[in-house]
């Protein structure tokens, strides 16, 4: 029994590597997880770097054609699990539920940009009430969550800079049934959209070494989900896990930027519904040794608009015991980025070639 809880544990390892080049602005997800684990008091803590890389084909501007637009980012994780008693735990979670990065070399796009960024750090709170059931246990899950925007943009050809910020509540909800024994856990999971209205302000650079303070604002939707996870022993020291999730990207239609003075830029997405697939193996070497490897499909969002199209992803990863009750656990994955051409929209005229992204993940857990 002990080999396949230690082997369950390298699971929460792939989700996190898979959902940092999930489609869309996807990142990372709260780990929830940490509510399966044994222990009255569980902590992890660790960090996901993705290092991608895509090429324009063509543009509008011949000086972005051969340059990468995609910036590095790191993907912060933390989570914190108390047993309040045999049938009750609730978990305060931490991470960067969605983000992008993009550093053009020469002015792209009718906003002349020269980078833009966001991050969406999300803090929740999750429960889970246990009850036997049959041979194993039912888990009713619900929390909500605070969600924080930060966004960041240069343009007019590095005369406008704007920050933006925001904040938004959501909720989520599931239900899970696991048989511990056998490593058996399936779980379905809902997670709230939310809707951002942000403000802040701008310098706009009206002559050389002379800039004044602008008022900014920005709107956006982002989406709900609904994730299925399944995982069992398939053999003694053997685990084969998959899941499925749906999010409704469509809802992202458009990013709206309004500033006093200069006027609007808009984003075009126009997005379809996001699906990611993601099937692996586990196998545990020994009592405190257990590793995995994984393969992930995601369905591209884009229908034309911009260049978020199909990404693969193979992971692998180890879980390591240390003699101090610790649990380390390492991963890393290689992620393909189809090609994409953007054919409608105010981005019409410009391609990527497929690109690469490199992904290295870290974290730790202790309990008591």
């Amino acid at each position: 029994m002990r080999l396949v809880r230690i082997l369950s544990a390298t699971t929460v390892l792939a989700a996190a590597i898979g959902s940092a080049q999930a489609g869309g602005f996807s990142r990372g997800t709260a780990d929830t997880d940490i509510l399966y684990e044994d222990g009255n008091f569980n902590m992890r803590a660790g960090a996901i770097i993705v290092v991608p890389t895509q090429k324009f084909s063509k543009s509008v501007n011949p000086a972005l054609v051969g340059t990468d637009y995609l910036d590095t980012y790191v993907i912060p994780s933390g989570a914190v699990k108390i047993k309040m008693t045999d049938n009750l735990s609730c978990a305060g979670t931490y991470t960067d539920v969605y983000g992008a990065a993009s550093t053009y070399a020469s002015p792209f796009g009718p906003a002349l940009k020269l980078s833009e960024k966001f991050t969406v750090t999300e803090f929740g709170a999750t429960c889970a009430v246990f009850m036997n059931m049959g041979k194993g246990r039912l888990a009713v899950l619900g929390g909500a969550f605070l969600e924080k925007f930060n966004y960041d943009f240069v343009g007019g050809g590095g005369k406008l800079d704007v920050g933006l910020t925001s904040s938004a509540v959501g909720w989520r909800a599931g239900v899970a049934y696991e048989i511990p024994d056998i490593a058996f856990r399936t779980e379905l999971m809902y997670r709230s959209g939310t809707t951002h209205d942000a403000s802040g302000s701008g310098n706009l650079t009206v002559a050389p070494g002379v800039s004044i303070p602008v008022p900014a604002a920005g709107d956006g939707e982002l989406p709900q989900s609904v994730e299925l996870k399944v995982q069992s022993g398939i053999a003694p020291g053997w685990l084969a896990f998959g899941s499925v999730r749906w999010t409704d990207w469509s809802v992202n239609e458009t990013l709206n930027l309004n500033v006093t003075g200069v006027g609007t830029s808009q984003n075009q997405y126009y997005w379809r519904d996001g699906w990611t697939i993601t099937g692996g193996v586990g196998h545990a070497f020994t009592d405190n040794v257990s590793g995995l490897v994984s393969l992930q499909w995601d369905r591209g969002v884009s229908t034309g608009y911009d260049f978020r199209t199909d990404k693969w992803l193979l992971a692998a990863g180890v879980s390591m015991k240390d003699s101090l009750g610790g649990e380390l656990r390492l991963g890393g994955a290689v992620s393909y980025l189809a090609s994409a051409e953007a054919t409608k929209g105010i981005e019409a005229g410009n391609a990527v070639d497929s690109g690469w992204a490199g992904i290295l993940s870290a974290n730790y857990k202790v309990k008591w």
